[in-house]
């Protein structure tokens, strides 16, 4: 039937069909660059990483395009707090993100634009609002968009124009027609960053940047916006009426929400994880206590769209899943050493067939990677079954894991170091390296990537260059 995933916009599963054949852009919102990341940004990070792998497996060209906030009143209060300047905050933040993301396999977005680069691109699409009639200039130089004037307002949340005007806010310094309308220009304060402007010296809104950079990157209507339930309202809400306000058409044909984090206590009770409330975990203090993998393996083990209960337990139960499925992998590799010569069995064959179409079934029904996950314990059960099968039988089982662990960004470390931990010498991260770039420059890219996730798996981190290839551990 092909891929089917649920459309946040019309609250349903829908076939999903590129604007462009073989052809695929996707938007991800980005984190604010002002603090390192917790367990929520790492389920974002890792549910569009599989989004992506799985629509490239199905044969799609992808542009991946994931942003940073680096300007915010988060990041400039975070910046005087510290008595460091805003690019020195952002810059060592941004480093520590990829750190983590490094660590997780989550391989980089195509495109990952900064906002300030782009300053240009938000002044261009504020003034074609303003040329549109749908955003306002105050006295005090600021930028509005005006709500009211723009109809479709409220149809991503799914809630009525005055129901949201009931609930809203309006700051003691702000000159807003409607307390609705959001900033799009924010004129400049002492002590802050500042940009030129036709409406004087300022900086842009946080929700403006998204518009520009997408637009930039992907055109003024592309496939797939993603990011976390929390953004649906009002940000994502504000990027279609800045988008479709200033080009007057939909800027995004499917919408994507990942669920929230629940942290669960030892008594059972569920709590949001939010920095607010304090009971958040950020990624680099999980890896202390488990390998990045397992953390991945955890994120998976739940429907991205689904709520994610987070415990210790939890954690332990996901270590103690990947330790079964390496087993496997292991006791694989050792019955090959002794495995006779022949023919690959059909019947044996055609079971991993099975294995390989409910995976692929399991992912095309808007991305379940918990019966994909359910997929591999059957193949691994039935790797365990092959006492006495030739070795081609099991080299093709063995495969066929590694192929289907690729797609979900799992089981790409040798099952001995799985078990060994990450240590590794340099010359054998320089042989993977060296075959990783053969297999880039041959255009195997499934298995340039296999290596690279292999690498991650132990504790290397590769940064990409027109200069080369360099390593660090991380």
């Amino acid at each position: 039937m092909g891929l089917l995933l649920f459309n946040s916009m019309t609250r349903k599963k829908e076939a999903f069909e590129p604007r462009l054949p073989g052809k695929t852009g996707i938007y991800v919102c980005g984190v604010t660059v002002y603090d390192y990341c917790h367990i929520g940004h790492a389920r974002v990070m890792v549910v569009f990483d599989v989004v992506v792998r799985h629509l490239r497996a199905m044969g799609l060209e992808v542009t991946y395009v994931r942003n940073f906030t680096d300007i915010d009143d988060k990041i400039i209060a975070r910046a005087q707090q510290n008595g460091e300047s805003w690019e020195a905050l952002t810059r060592r933040f941004i480093g520590a993100f990829q750190e983590d993301m490094a660590a997780l396999a989550v391989l980089p977005a195509d495109v990952e634009p900064l906002a300030t680069a782009h300053v240009a691109e938000m002044q261009s699409l504020i003034s074609r609002l303003l040329d549109n009639r749908l955003a306002y200039v105050t006295e005090g130089g600021d930028v509005y968009f005006a709500v009211d004037r723009f109809q479709p307002y409220g149809a991503l949340s799914g809630k009525p124009l005055d129901e949201l005007q009931s609930g809203a806010r309006v700051g003691v310094d702000e000159q807003k027609a409607n307390p609705l309308d959001f900033a799009l220009w924010k004129s400049a304060k002492p002590g802050e960053p500042t940009w030129q402007s036709p409406w004087g010296p300022g900086r842009p809104g946080w929700h403006i940047e998204c518009s520009a950079m997408s637009t930039r990157y992907l055109g003024e209507s592309f496939d797939i916006h993603g990011g976390g339930m929390d953004l649906i309202f009002p940000h994502h809400e504000n990027e279609i009426a800045q988008s479709q306000g200033a080009a007057g058409q939909a800027p995004v044909r499917y919408w994507m929400h990942n669920g929230f984090v629940n942290v669960v206590s030892s008594e059972g009770e569920r709590e949001k994880m939010s920095k607010s409330l304090g009971n958040f975990r950020t990624i680099r203090e999980l890896l202390q206590e488990h390998p990045g993998e397992v953390l991945r393996y955890f994120i998976l083990n739940s429907h991205y769209r689904h709520p994610l209960d987070f415990s210790n337990s939890l954690l332990e139960g996901a270590k103690a899943a990947l330790d079964r499925l390496y087993t496997v992998l292991r006791q694989g590799e050792e019955r090959l050493q002794s495995a006779p010569d022949g023919e690959a069995d059909p019947g044996r064959l055609q079971e991993f067939q099975g294995c390989r179409e409910r995976f692929v079934a399991a992912m095309d029904d808007d991305f379940n990677t918990p019966k994909a996950l359910a997929v591999l314990f059957e193949l691994g059960k039935a790797l365990n079954s092959l006492d006495g099968a030739s070795r081609r039988t099991g080299e093709e089982g063995l495969a066929l894991m590694r192929e289907l662990g690729l797609r979900l960004g799992l089981l790409q470390a040798e099952p001995e170091r799985w078990f060994q931990g990450p240590s590794a010498d340099n010359a054998e991260i320089e042989a993977l390296i060296d075959q990783r770039n053969q297999a880039r420059r041959t255009r195997q890219f499934a298995e340039a990537d296999r290596l690279r996730d292999a690498l991650l798996a132990m504790g290397v981190v590769l940064e990409d260059s027109k200069q080369g290839t360099t390593w660090r551990r991380n």
